[in-house]
């Protein structure tokens, strides 16, 4: 079984190169049109997949992976149908619980290293009561700021914190300033540029009790050049629910898209068309949403 399970992973890997070669797309352009489908795959998990290093385990990927052949021109299941069982993982082995990702899906492996420098132990406890996102960006298409609150309510007594994810979607690019506006304070913080991921604890005033209510902000700032030009999207990965999200993304003057969608899964391609208002504001919420991912994606004019 073993054998037959390495022969499976190697023809995937096979049928992916074969693919990717014959559709004549770059790495990059491949994770593009995945993102604009909200089904973000990072260049490194793409570049893995092809090489045979690693292959599409997780709930996220094994969706994209529908995106994937569509994109590559692949009949339905081309790839799926290759992958053959999930690894052996352990027996009995015990993960911690991985907080919600804010940003574009990326190196699990590398995410998992930096989650344990922190402690995730609250995550499972806390209710996403409400939670709103306003981005800005900036005349040169880039992200210059996000400002999150969150409502958040304690199932059990003790929790303490809150850890946030952030994904740049641009490795290598400086990572942003964590700033605290209400009801917190950074903990830990571990930013690797490499990956493009900055992992933070955002440490509330006291212990919550059971049924406590708290409201946090926190917002993050890209300070630092070179910054991240010409964003598609922004979108939150819920891994848990959330009674209600809103999104709201304020455009330069200078840089206004030429379209807006909101879109979520388990069908991003059920995008729905938003306006862009005079005041150069694009906005989304929805209700009782989640595990999954809700956005706004746009498109530029390119001269």
């Amino acid at each position: 079984m073993v054998g037959h399970a390495t022969e499976t992973a190697e023809e995937f890997a096979e049928t992916l190169r074969a693919a990717i070669r014959a559709k004549g797309l770059s790495l990059d352009r491949i994770r593009h049109r995945l993102q604009m489908r909200g089904a973000p795959i990072s260049i490194t998990a793409l570049s893995y997949w092809q090489s045979g290093r690693r292959r599409p385990e997780r709930p996220d990927s094994l969706l994209a992976l529908g995106h994937l052949e569509d994109v590559l021109g692949l009949p339905e299941g081309a790839l799926s149908q290759l992958l053959g069982p999930p690894r052996p993982r352990g027996r009995g082995r015990v993960r911690p619980p991985t907080p919600q990702v804010q940003g574009a899906g990326r190196d699990n492996v590398r995410l998992a290293q930096l989650l344990a420098g922190v402690d995730t132990s609250s995550d499972t406890g806390l209710s996403r009561v409400s939670q709103q996102d306003r981005v800005e960006i900036g005349a040169d298409g880039g992200t210059r700021r996000l400002r999150s609150r969150h409502t958040l309510r304690a199932d059990r007594g003790g929790v303490d914190r809150w850890v946030l994810v952030y994904d740049t979607d641009a490795p290598g690019n400086p990572l942003p300033s964590v700033g605290m506006l209400r009801s917190c304070r950074l903990g830990r913080s571990i930013a690797d540029p490499t990956s493009g991921i900055l992992v933070a604890e955002l440490l509330f005033p006291k212990p919550l009790r059971q049924g406590e209510t708290l409201v946090l902000e926190y917002e993050l700032l890209q300070d630092e050049a070179p910054y991240p030009a010409l964003e598609t999207s922004h979108f939150r990965r819920f891994r848990l629910p959330v009674r209600e999200y809103s999104l709201e993304v304020r455009f330069d003057s200078r840089c206004l898209p030429a379209r807006c969608e909101r879109f979520s899964t388990p069908d991003p391609d059920d995008a729905t068309e938003i306006e862009v208002d005079e005041w150069g504001y694009a906005f989304a919420n929805t209700r009782d949403f989640g595990p999954g991912i809700f956005g706004i994606r746009w498109e530029w004019v390119l001269s």
